[in-house]
């Protein structure tokens, strides 16, 4: 009788259990995870978007954009504006050299019938050229020599970066897939052509992966299904930084705020460090040694021989010099930067081009191809799903915004809104650039910022901005990928909003 006592008490102990654990919708009362209540799912214990890799987190917030020294040119290219940012995180490091070979060459065995995937992936390694220099042997060692395997890749377009970014994006979720147990590791070997994991052609289940061991499942039914964005596995998109993440990552101000909770800055930066100088300034071993990569002034590349200031007469490898207060290194010279932005010269100056909320020019907004049944349409050639750009007469009377392509919105490129079949030039119209005869600046001009092992100083400094074409590459030129941080902006640690919990009051009854 006493063992059949305590094994109701247990049982009944165990329903009152999951009684309790039973989540309930705030909205309807209805049952999460439960058949009985319809199925729908909710995740139980989700603990936040984890740190892809080589990814460090951006703390996001207020500051001013713009150039923080001297305007010698006199050209208002950076004119200070308020700006506030959402969290976000940044790559520690610019793209290595064995990055883009280990792009390339999955690019070789992926698509082997399509051998123009990987020609248009290759870096110009004629950049390094000059009439009047001996840079040949860059030309044939820089890329694949193993001696040069962590220095940035350069020679990469813009365009060729965002191909870098998406393919990067897709083989980071896959293998969080395979780590977890979701997909079987095995189906690596059969991807080819069209039949390619990618996010989107995963998770509109065109490409069919084959379960793991560890297999999701519907808690409602007990039954495996494929993988879901809900599931909060697989991480939003790698994407080049807008040059407003990029500059507030760079200047890393975090580093200036007071101790006590006023919001303010205690000084402001020229440099990605502290001072006005580029040495080192603290007492010991390093004292006076330079800490960025540049061009110390005309022909001085990295000092004598024996006294080496920046030992590295072109690039240096990625995790050299000092790291900035958030941990990035190399935000001041020894590649610039491509940044995601199209390039305006009047950028801080005109309202249209001054969102103070995650300010970036350079929108095409678009949306997967999809049946008249609502289902994607298919893939492309190399396995990705189609995306058209949002039609402009199914949009015309949104409030937000009005046309697919805003690269010039408010902005006034005449020749470059022809070639985009856009006829109606508006009372909007503020700046006629003219190019090719007035100026270089079209909707290909794109923004790189960060200075190089062959530039001065001054363009250290990340308030500093200047352009090229999507389409161009350069010896001195390469990039790092950011990311969307989800969810709180401080981290899995901590909820969004302040949590601010006070004693409520007991009020007395009166009768």
């Amino acid at each position: 009788m006493k063992k059949l006592l305590l094994l109701s008490l247990a049982g009944l102990l165990l329903a009152t259990t999951a009684c309790k654990r039973e989540q309930r919708s705030q909205s309807t009362g209805w049952g999460y995870n439960s058949q009985e209540w319809g199925g729908f799912e909710k995740l139980p214990n989700y603990k936040g978007q984890i740190t892809g890799p080589n990814l460090v987190l951006i703390e996001g917030g207020t500051f001013n954009m713009g150039q923080t020294e001297e305007d010698v040119m006199k050209d208002y290219r950076a004119a200070p504006r308020r700006q506030s940012l959402a969290s976000f995180y940044m790559d520690e490091t610019e793209v290595t050299n064995i990055d883009w070979l280990e792009y390339l060459y999955y690019l070789r065995r992926v698509y082997p019938s399509m051998p123009q995937v990987h020609m248009q992936a290759l870096p110009d390694t004629l950049a390094w050229l000059d009439e009047l220099s001996y840079n040949t042997p860059y030309v044939e060692n820089y890329l694949r020599h193993p001696a040069y395997e962590d220095y940035p890749v350069v020679g990469v377009t813009w365009l060729q970066a965002n191909e870098f970014c998406k393919w990067r994006s897709d083989r980071v979720n896959e293998m969080l897939l395979i780590e977890q147990g979701k997909i079987d590791p095995t189906s690596i070997e059969g991807q080819q052509g069209e039949n390619t994991f990618s996010t989107g052609s995963y998770l509109s289940g065109i490409y069919q992966a084959q379960p793991g061991p560890k297999p999701a499942v519907n808690p409602a039914t007990g039954e495996e299904r494929a993988v879901r964005f809900e599931d909060g596995i697989m991480l939003p998109e790698y994407q080049l930084p807008t040059e407003a993440q990029w500059e507030f990552a760079a200047l890393a101000l975090l580093g200036n705020q007071s101790a006590a909770r006023d919001e303010n800055i205690t000084d402001r930066r020229i440099y990605p460090w502290d001072g006005t100088t580029v040495r080192y300034p603290q007492h010991g071993r390093y004292q006076g040694a330079i800490v960025a990569n540049f061009k110390r002034g005309r022909g001085d590349y990295m000092g004598m021989s024996g006294a080496l200031n920046d030992n590295a007469s072109i690039t240096a490898p990625v995790r050299s010099f000092v790291p900035n207060d958030f941990g990035l290194y190399n935000m001041a010279g020894n590649v610039n930067e491509w940044v995601r932005d199209v390039y305006r010269p009047t950028t801080s100056l005109t309202l249209e081009d001054n969102n103070e909320l995650n300010s970036f020019r350079g929108n095409v907004f678009t949306q997967v191809e999809r049946n008249s049944n609502g289902t994607p349409v298919g893939v492309d050639s190399i396995g990705r799903l189609k995306y058209k750009p949002l039609d402009d007469n199914e949009i015309k009377d949104r409030r937000n915004f009005t046309k697919s392509n805003v690269i010039n919105y408010g902005d006034g490129d005449i020749e470059s809104r022809l070639n985009y079949g856009d006829s109606k030039l508006n009372n909007e119209t503020k700046h006629m650039y003219q190019f090719g005869k007035h100026s270089l600046i079209s909707d290909k001009a794109r923004v790189y910022k960060g200075g190089s092992w062959a530039d001065r100083a001054y363009w250290l400094s990340p308030g500093q901005r200047r352009f090229l074409d999507e389409d161009k590459a350069s010896a001195t030129i390469g990039f790092r990928c950011s990311m969307l941080r989800v969810g709180s902006p401080s981290g899995n640690r901590f909820k969004g909003g302040n949590q601010i919990k006070t004693r409520k009051k007991r009020t007395k009854r009166k009768f």
